[in-house]
């Protein structure tokens, strides 16, 4: 199992699941080598996607950015102390891994490479990254190595003292339950590593309280999104991406995270993911982290997906920076700035707020 890394992951879901934060692993995006700042993301963190995808989210993880500075280590060392004395006065080991002896993961590097290169060897990072694989980092975690030596009834005693019910191990992967609307009714025991959490961090209810003064910033910036996606530039570049992608031999779609989405439906369809959805009932996940090992699969569809996903990935970032990318920053950048211009103080607020975390 992951320590202090997942134990960040909850920080962002335990602080931000009363804004409706979602976060999984195959959400992450190549970064863009040399990529400067929008106006807007100066002001809401290294957590603010804005980018020629179409996406616009503020959702920044109450731990930083991810290269930490002195004070957050800190804070992540005292996370992992914390869970440890608990888990001690639990009767189970765990061993505390100071943030600087944790591995990296085994695709941080695939990462850092810029979108066409890491379209040609991953696609999106959706069906040809297996997510729920343990990677060096885990392999080498004292702490999951403590926890397979023991008997399957003890490990599951071992998870509940130190996850709760927020967490739970499925198939190699780590599932994070936050409550849904909002994080009202009755709380959930997170266990020794939510408690540790909250003794570093604060409650997530106050912390939900503490930024429910910004939901009209909030509703502000969705409509700035709405207003740059409505834009005629960024409609005739989206027609001529479209246009690009059909040329290339995949018609068919109209909105820029359509290919992405198509990607994610067919591996969901594979691993019988969507199977537990649309049940109607409101006590489900509201944010996932991780997921469970493709192993069980259909190796030969898996493969088909995996080349398709490659294949779709490079036309789509190719179409994009031929004919989309340039329009839609130059509208994006336009609108963010005459909206930043508008809501100064407010942002000053926000950015001030969030860094005081």
């Amino acid at each position: 199992m992951k320590n202090s890394r997942i134990a960040l992951s909850l920080v962002a879901v335990l602080a931000l699941a009363g804004c409706g934060a979602s976060s999984s692993a195959a959400d992450k995006e190549p970064v863009k080598n040399g990529e400067d700042k929008s106006p807007l993301a100066e002001y809401m963190g290294d957590g603010f996607i804005s980018s020629g995808g179409g996406m616009m989210m503020a959702t920044r993880s109450i731990g930083g950015p991810q290269e930490s500075s002195e004070e957050q280590l800190a804070k992540q060392r005292k996370i992992e102390e914390s869970t440890a004395a608990c888990m001690k006065a639990a009767g189970f080991d765990y061993t505390v891994v100071p943030p600087e002896q944790q591995g990296k993961g085994k695709f941080d590097e695939a990462f850092k490479l810029p979108p066409d290169k890491f379209a040609e060897q991953y696609g999106y990072g959706i069906s040809t990254i297996d997510w729920g694989k343990p990677d060096d980092a885990e392999k080498n975690d004292p702490n999951a190595k403590i926890r397979k030596a023991l008997s399957p009834s003890a490990q599951k005693a071992y998870d509940k003292a130190l996850n709760g019910q927020l967490t739970t191990v499925q198939g190699g992967g780590v599932i994070a339950v936050a409550p849904s609307g909002g994080g009202k009714g009755k709380p959930q025991d997170t266990g020794c590593r939510g408690k540790a959490v909250e003794e570093v961090y604060g409650k997530p209810d106050d912390k939900a309280a503490d930024f429910s003064k910004f939901d009209s910033l909030f509703k502000d910036i969705e409509a700035l999104r709405k207003r740059i996606e409505a834009d005629q530039r960024v409609v005739d570049a989206t027609a001529a991406w479209s246009d690009c992608l059909a040329d290339a031999g995949h018609s068919g779609f109209k909105k820029v995270d359509e290919p992405r989405e198509s990607i994610s439906k067919k591996l969901d369809a594979l691993t019988g993911a969507n199977k537990n959805s649309g049940s109607g009932k409101s006590d489900g996940p509201s944010a996932v982290i991780g997921a469970p090992s493709l192993d069980k699969v259909d190796a030969a569809k898996l493969a088909d997906l995996r080349k398709d996903e490659i294949e779709l990935a490079k036309a789509d970032q190719g179409c994009k920076k031929k004919v989309y990318e340039e329009p839609f920053k130059k509208a994006q950048y336009e609108l963010e700035k005459e909206f930043v211009d508008a809501n100064k103080t407010q942002l000053e607020q926000y950015r001030d707020s969030v860094s005081e975390r």
